[in-house]
Parts: structure tokens; sequence; C-alpha cells
């Protein structure tokens, strides 16, 4: 097995025994409906743990959640973040051992049009995910998505650190900066690693992943569907606002995989895990939005596009992530290169589209993703 498909055997011990870690292990997804969450519900649901889902519906049409059929192989709650009484009531019920929070408004744009409602479900939904977790006994490791854009942005061209301080320019950056710090706060005042065994049995840690790619995403102002629309749908011109914005980019299981084990981590009950973890790509994989386009279109041999700036809603141009951290601590690292995160993304949208079997793309994409640890 290990010579015929280029296995590095150590590392598929480690993976048989993460597997095993989560196997029967009950796991809550919040935003489980999402993009991230639908890979993430794919991995456990082959690994064998017990998921169970609260999010509100799919915001997309058709959504990845639903072409793989995921609402029939979890326990799935619809429900919004913001509503405490109701999630409370979930997880005292579910009894999960091991939580994902990665309910969110996710995008930088919508916050601009809806910024109060950003900033209720990314502060107050992680306050409530939290207090509610500290309610319920039972719960021995809680990872919390961010964003890598929590950061104070000098664009300075510096890799951003865990320790660095933390600001938001646009509403979503400043709500998910305003999450990490619910996150400190209940981190020092319920679930402090110093007093783990004692005064609780849970430890949490927060995650700041770059921009992620990968088959199934259909979110509205993001670069990778605003390509697959403008090429496979409508057959136009992509727009682009910001060319030069440079971001870390990497495939949706990068960041998963690192997720994953630190969730094992904290279970095991290693409070040095506890806290933000960056997990982004190799500094080649920092390019331009025009750099990513060009081997996007190179990559699907068709497409072409525009260049129509839009500064009425500040982005950032300049954003990069240092990943040592990860790298020395949790013993994660990122494993594919960009040519060959945009090959799986477009492969699995020109089989979409060709009304292929997706489900079997995307675990043979995982298979690839598994099979190519060093």
């Amino acid at each position: 097995l290990f010579g015929k498909f280029g296995i590095n055997k150590k590392f598929f011990v480690k993976i048989l025994m993460l597997e095993e870690f989560y196997k029967n292990k009950k796991v809550l997804i919040t935003g489980h409906t999402g993009f991230k969450g639908s890979w993430l519900n794919q991995i456990l649901i082959n690994w064998g743990a017990q998921v169970i889902g609260y999010s509100l519906e799919p915001n997309t049409k058709p959504a990845l959640f639903d072409i793989l059929g995921l609402s029939k192989c979890l326990e799935h709650h619809l429900g919004d973040i913001r509503d405490y009484q109701n999630l409370k009531k979930v997880i005292a019920q579910a009894k999960p051992e091991i939580v994902f929070h990665l309910a969110a408004q996710p995008l930088v744009r919508e916050s601009y049009d809806d910024p109060l409602y950003t900033f209720q479900t990314n502060i107050m939904g992680t306050a409530n995910l939290l207090q509610a977790v500290e309610e319920n006994e039972g719960v021995k490791a809680v990872v919390i998505v961010t964003t890598d854009k929590v950061y104070r942005n000098q664009e300075d061209g510096c890799c951003f650190k865990e320790n660095d301080s933390l600001a938001g320019h646009d509403p979503y950056s400043a709500s998910k900066a305003g999450a990490e710090i619910v996150v400190e706060s209940y981190l020092k005042s319920f679930f402090n690693p110093q007093h783990y065994n004692v005064r609780h049995q849970t430890l949490i840690a927060s995650s700041r992943a770059g921009n992620v790619i990968g088959g199934g995403d259909r979110s509205k102002d993001r670069l990778m569907t605003d390509i697959i629309r403008a090429v496979f749908e409508y057959n136009t011109p992509i727009s682009i606002r910001n060319p030069e914005a440079i971001r870390p980019w990497q495939h949706v299981l990068e960041p998963l995989f690192g997720y994953l084990l630190l969730a094992e981590k904290l279970y095991q009950g290693q409070g040095k895990f506890s806290g933000p973890w960056n997990f982004g790509p190799n500094e080649e994989s920092f390019l331009t939005v025009e750099e990513i386009l060009k081997k996007a279109i190179t990559i699907m041999k068709k497409g072409s596009y525009i260049i129509e700036k839009d500064d009425q809603k500040h982005e950032a141009t300049l954003l990069k992530l240092d990943i040592k951290k990860a790298k020395d601590i949790l013993k994660w690292q990122p494993i594919f290169d960009i040519d060959k995160a945009l090959n799986l993304t477009f492969n699995w949208y020109k089989s979409f589209y060709n009304k292929e079997n997706v489900i079997d793309l995307i675990n043979q994409q995982m298979f690839s993703f598994f099979a190519s640890l060093k």
C-alpha cells in the first residue's frame, strides 16, 4: 500500500491513529451546512464519528451540504447561533465531547451591508457557544474558527504571529477580532489550562486560517465562486475588484486537518495547545488575486477577466500569516502548493457541471491529501 500510493508510512500511521481517535466520538459542528463545515462533516463521517450539526439552512443553491446528502448522515439541527437557549438545549441533549465552532457571517463585503447582524453572529454567537459549553459538562475540546483578518493590519509585509495585536477595519474583521477577545476571556476566566482537571475539564483554542479554496464553495463575493460562475454558467469575463491584493491561499483540507489535530490534543488534556493558532500556506502561495486568476484560466484553458475596482468597501491589500507555531508545536504543515490546490478545486467543479459523482471525487481528494503527508 505504501509503495503503490507513495505514502509515507510514518504519517499514514498518524492518520490511522487520528481516524481511530475520532471513531465513535460525539462531535458538534456549528455552521455545519456551510462550505468548510460540509468538508469537515465528510471527513468525520468517513472516520466513523457521531456528528451533530447546528446551523442555519444552507445559504446557497446548490449547496455542498445538500450535494453530499449530509443531512442523512448526521444529527441535523437547524438553529441560529444567536439563539442561546436553543443552542444550549441542543448541546445538553447531544452531549458532544468535541466542538468545532464554524457558525459565522463569513463575508467582508456583506458585513458592510449588515454590520449589526455580523457583530451579533460572530461575537455574541461565539459567546453563546462558549457559555453553553461552560454550563454543560462533558465537552472536553473546543476549537473556535475565526480568520486571518483579526490582526491589526498595517500592510507592511510582515507575517502575523499569534501574539500580534488584534483589530479590524471592516465590520467582519472587527467582529472576528471581537470573537477572539471573547475566546481569550473565557479561556482565562472559565477554561484556564492551569485549572484543568481541578475546576474544569475543557480546553479551548482558536484557529486563524487564510483564504480557503476547494470544490463546492458557492458563497458570493469570493474569487473562486466568481471564476466558476463566470466560466461555467454565464460565459462572461471574470470581474475582479482588487487585482493586487495578496492573500494566503490554501486548499480547504489544510486548515481542517489543523483543526482536527488541535482538537485531539485538547481532548487529551494538553493545556499547551489552548489559545490561538495560525493555519496558512507556505510563502510561495502568497499570491495576488490577478496571479491566482491567471493560473485558473491556464488550468481551465478558458476564461478572461476585467478589472473593475471598487474602493467603497475597504478590503486589506496585503495579508500574510506566520505558521511557525503550528509547524513546530502541533507538527502540522501545509501539504498542497497553490497549483495542486487550484487543480483539485477546478477538477471538482468540472465534474460537478459534467454531472459526475462528486461525492466519490471529494473522498478521492481527501485520500490524496492524507497520502501526501510527509
